[in-house]
This record gives C-alpha cells, sequence and structure tokens, in this order.
C-alpha cells in the first residue's frame, strides 16, 4: 500500500492543492490514509487487475483444488485481516441466492421488492457488465466511484500491510470484491444485503455468511463442471451447501434426481425447505402479475423473489417468526401461493436487470441481448427471442435482417449453443472476442488478463467452423483471421457470405449496422476499418427496413455491446 500511494505521489498523480512533501516516517501512514481520497478510480481498477494474475492467487487457486474446504478457511482469514469478522456479516439480513440460470435475476426482483418497501438495501452479484462497481449495489444503484475508491483503498490498504506477515498472500479477484461488498454494506448501513453466489454454493466465498435470513435457490443445470462436478446430482449438492441449520430455504422446481439431493442436503444441515409455485397461483385482485423482466422463464424467478421477499418481512416485522422446519415425513413442503401486496406487485413490475432478455431499439437497428451462456438457458433465449423479434417483424414494415452476434468462454459447450440457434434462421452470423474496442486504451474494467488474445480468437474461429457445419457449409482452405501486425486485428475473416469473425465488439457492431445507428455513428466511436470485399457483404444490412442483433452466449460480451450502446453505462 505504501509502495503504490508513494508512487502515485511521486507521479504527481494527486490534485495540484494536494501536492506535498511527505516525510517517510511517523507522518505516512496517515497521510496515506487522507490521500487516497484523491487516487483516481482507474488506478483502484487496475490494482484490483492484478488481483487476476497475481501469482499467490494462482497458487491459492491450485492448493485449494483439491481440498475445497479450503476456501472458506482462507477467506476467513482474510475478512480478518481487511478489519472484519465473520459475526459482523449477522447484521447484514442478508438473503443468499444461488442456482445454475436465474440467480441474478431472482436477486435483482427480491433486491427492488424490499427497496420498495422503502428499506435501505445492498446487493452483491456477479459479473459486472461494463463497470465493476455494478457488483456492488446500494438501493439498486451501482456505487459512486468516489466511494468505491475509497472503500477500495481501505481495505486493499489492510491487506496489502499485513501480506508479508501471511506469506505474501493477497485475496483473488473475486474474494476481494466479496470482502469488499461486506465492508461497504456494513460502512453504508444496509438493512438488508442480497447476497448472489459466485459458483457452486457450499465452498463459494459468500458462503461464509453463517446466518442469513433466508436461502434460495433458481433453477439448476450443467455449469463450471471442472469446480462443481460433471453431473447435475453434484451440482445440487454444491448448491444447496448454502443452507443452514433452522434458516427457510426456497427452491424453485427441480427435476426429481437434483430435487432429492436437496431434500438431502436439507434434512442433513437441518434446514426447512419450501418448493415455490407457479407465478400463476399467487392470487391476484388487479390481474396477472406483470414482470418488468421480459421472458416466461422469469416467471419462476419471480415466484422465488416473492418467497424469499415474503419470509424476509416476515423475520423484520414479526421478530421471531422464522418457520418450523418441514415434516421430515413429506420431504420437502411446497410454499403457499399468498396474495401479493401492491408493493410487492409494483416491485416486480419496475425490476431492471440490464442484459438479461433486454430490447434496445436505435432506429432501425433493434438489439435483444441476453447473457445466456448455458444450454438450458440458451433454450430459455432462443424461445423468448423468436417471440420477441416476431412481434417485432410484423410491425417494421418491410424486409428485416436477421443477426446472430455470439462469444462463448471458458469450458462452455458452444457447439451446442450454437445448434440451439440454428432455428433461428439468421441472415449473418457473427463472432468477435470479448474485447470492446482494438486498442490498449479499452477500460480496465472490462480487462481479462487469465485468457490470452490469441486464444480468444482462435476460439471465435472454432465458433464460426462450428456454425458452418451446423447450416451444412462446406469448409474453406485457408480461412483465417487477418491480423495487423502492430495492433490488435483491423480486419475481419471472410469464410462466407454469411459468417465472420471480428477482432472486438465495436467492429462487430459498426459492420452489422451499416452506420444506421446513430450512437455507433457519433464521430466520437473509432471507425474500424474493413476489406472493401466485407464491406460488399453488408449489402442486405444497408437495403433492409430492419436490423434484429441477437447477443448471446456470454454476458461479458454483452458488456461490451452495452457499453457502446448504452451512454448510461459509461458515467
Amino acid at each position: 500500500m505504501r509502495a503504490i500511494l508513494l508512487r502515485h505521489l511521486s507521479s504527481n498523480h494527486l490534485p495540484s492543492n494536494q501536492q506535498t512533501s511527505v516525510r517517510p516516517s511517523r507522518d505516512i501512514k496517515n497521510y496515506m490514509h487522507s490521500c487516497v481520497l484523491f487516487l483516481p478510480l482507474q488506478d483502484a481498477v487496475c490494482t484490483l487487475n492484478t488481483l487476476q494474475t497475481n501469482a499467490c492467487a494462482l497458487e491459492q487457486v491450485r492448493r485449494e483444488r483439491g481440498h475445497p474446504q479450503l476456501q472458506l478457511q482462507a477467506m476467513r482469514g482474510f475478512l480478518e485481516r481487511a478489519g472484519l469478522v465473520v459475526e459482523e456479516l449477522d447484521h447484514l439480513n442478508i438473503i443468499h441466492v444461488t442456482g445454475t440460470k436465474g440467480k441474478g435475476s431472482t436477486c435483482a426482483f427480491t433486491e427492488q421488492i424490499l427497496r420498495s418497501y422503502g428499506f435501505r438495501t445492498g446487493f452483491y452479484s456477479s459479473p459486472h457488465l461494463v463497470q465493476v462497481r455494478e457488483r456492488i449495489r446500494i438501493n439498486g444503484k451501482p456505487i459512486g466511484k468516489e466511494l468505491f475508491t475509497k472503500y477500495f483503498w481501505q481495505v486493499y490498504g489492510r491487506l496489502y500491510e499485513t501480506k508479508d506477515t501471511h506469506g505474501g498472500s493477497m485475496p483473488a479477484y473475486f474474494r476481494f470484491l466479496t470482502i469488499l461488498a461486506f465492508h461497504i454494506f456494513l460502512q453504508e448501513k444496509v438493512d438488508l444485503a442480497v447476497i448472489e453466489v459466485g459458483i457452486g454454493g457450499a465452498y463459494d466465498c459468500t458462503n461464509i455468511i453463517r446466518r442469513p435470513w433466508v436461502c434460495g435457490i433458481a433453477s439448476l443445470g450443467i455449469d463450471h463442471t471442472s469446480i462443481l462436478g460433471d453431473t447435475i446430482e453434484k451440482i445440487a449438492w454444491q448448491k444447496g451447501g448454502i443452507f443452514k441449520p433452522g434458516v427457510p430455504a426456497f427452491t424453485v422446481k427441480q427435476p426429481d434426481s437434483p430435487m432429492m439431493v436437496l431434500k438431502e442436503r436439507a434434512k442433513e444441515i437441518g434446514c426447512p425447505l419450501w418448493v415455490c409455485p407457479e407465478l400463476e397461483e399467487y392470487p391476484a385482485d388487479s390481474g396477472p402479475l406483470r414482470l418488468g423482466l421480459a421472458g416466461h422463464h422469469q416467471r419462476s424467478n419471480a415466484s422465488l423473489a416473492l418467497q424469499l421477499s415474503h419470509s424476509w418481512l416476515q423475520r423484520r416485522c414479526l421478530p421471531g417468526s422464522i418457520p418450523s422446519p418441514a415434516d421430515e415425513s413429506k420431504g420437502v413442503s411446497p410454499a403457499a401461493g399468498f396474495q401479493p401486496s401492491p408493493i410487492m406487485a409494483k416491485g416486480l413490475e419496475d425490476t431492471e436487470w440490464p442484459g438479461r432478455t433486454q430490447t434496445l431499439k436505435h432506429g432501425p437497428v433493434t438489439y435483444f441481448l441476453d447473457g445466456a451462456h448455458t444450454t438450458r438457458s440458451m433454450l430459455a433465449c432462443v424461445s423468448w427471442f423468436s417471440e420477441v423479434a416476431s412481434q417485432h417483424e410484423r410491425t417494421t414494415g418491410g424486409p428485416v435482417v436477421r443477426v446472430l452476434l455470439f462469444n462463448a468462454t471458458g469450458e462452455r459447450d458452444s457447439a451446442a449453443m450454437l445448434k440451439l440457434l440454428v432455428p433461428c434462421h439468421f441472415d449473418f452470423a457473427v463472432f468477435c472476442p470479448n474485447i470492446t474496442e482494438a486498442i490498449a486504451s479499452c477500460n480496465a474494467d472490462q480487462q481479462n488478463f487469465n485468457v490470452s488474445v490469441e486464444n480468444m480468437l482462435t476460439r471465435c474461429l472454432d465458433n464460426q467452423r462450428s456454425w458452418r457445419l451446423l447450416n451444412g457449409q462446406e469448409e474453406k482452405p485457408g480461412d483465417q483471421l487477418l491480423i495487423s501486425r502492430d495492433v490488435l486485428p483491423l480486419v475481419a475473416a471472410e469464410c462466407c457470405s454469411k459468417t465472420l469473425v471480428f477482432p472486438c465488439i465495436l467492429s462487430a457492431l459498426q459492420w452489422l449496422s451499416q452506420g444506421r445507428d446513430s450512437v455507433l455513428a457519433h464521430p466520437d466511436k473509432r471507425v474500424i476499418p474493413v476489406k472493401p470485399s466485407v464491406t460488399a457483404k453488408a449489402a442486405p444490412l444497408r437495403d433492409a427496413t430492419g436490423i434484429h442483433v441477437l447477443v448471446a452466449g456470454s454476458l461479458h460480451l454483452v458488456g461490451g455491446v452495452l457499453k457502446h450502446l448504452d451512454p448510461s453505462f459509461a458515467s
């Protein structure tokens, strides 16, 4: 911490009215704590990014892979070094939510409902779309730049100052942000904190929570198999690890085998478990409940959110009214479909969660954004897109060109997801890595140092090859991404008339919109040049009455697109 701050001081990073001579003796520590307020946000984000590839953090991962229980032990140690103790988290009145698909949307519904009652809410989620501050929200808004910077250096400083006495260890990226979120929520005195699990549940670093007020499990599926296991039953066991003795828990309806695992976990831990009813089973005087998030799959998330918020409110307003454990002879119990209050109904309708079944219309170009990145979530995405795009096309008044903008990361089965997208009948399929712009000064919030550019581009070419095979198109010899030697690639690969690979998100968006999106055509946007032959392929895009673009496969891709399309994400 001292070295970082001294480097900033010597580099004239402070405003002129704050520059001063600093005695490197007893005054330095006090001065360091006073000057963190003047360090730029980007310096905090860049320092945070070092925890992605920190050698000690990578060693932690290797050491703990075979002993996952060590993860929570290490997390407690980091928490204490940051000046917190696990017992303090009890004061956050936490709602803890896990699942494979829909846990973020469930959290968003829940937070909005309870905020609508007038409670001061904290909300911790991942990943972020554009700016890392989105992960930590107070009253529904990403924490402000000044507060993020202040609290970041408070926590980072405490950890940095104690690292030498702990073998040089610093927490990895997600662990650090989890500690930071807890610190912020305590300092900002929230009435409750909605905490979304990162990966799994049992050994996720958020699971140092001892006494949440209520837990929830959204829809289960196959994902993160190298960490959680390669069967739905193994994954269910991990997710059920967030259950706590005597703490009410709710789950959406699950397939029989994972539901049996959740039932056994609940019995083993001593946790009452209820299954949420269908949304249609909630009586409502003013007609069917309306949701702020599109897609039929959001209905189960909304039902889970209603149960979580209702349980939380019961405890808040009727102290000591924790429900009795479910009758073990009956296993899990069906939760009652109570009548939602007008505040609850409005909360569901007012919920916003960018990048999930989101539609943005920019003149003749309409973007359909969904961060679906598993086969199950892609099925839901296809269902939503097919319905809503058809509705838009009926009112367009002329020919519409459909474009798929796709990328997938990590161990996910791209070919399986692309196969599900074939029936959508796209006129073009465009692939690009999760790189916002082909320039070195791209947003530090969206930098990922764990994957090389070469690997990202290779993945895009593999995705393009899969798409061609799925559509019965032959492989052409010599297909490749043409890369400029001095900067990130400036031209696209032209494998056939219907598929292209671009080097970054901006170049892909500029090509598929063909100057017809005023936001992308703004003079401030750097135009990425492409070969004339690539431009020629875009004639149908220039001639169509409307262009419909589905962006899917990765939340990071969706975030990069929103950075260019929605100016509010840049503030």
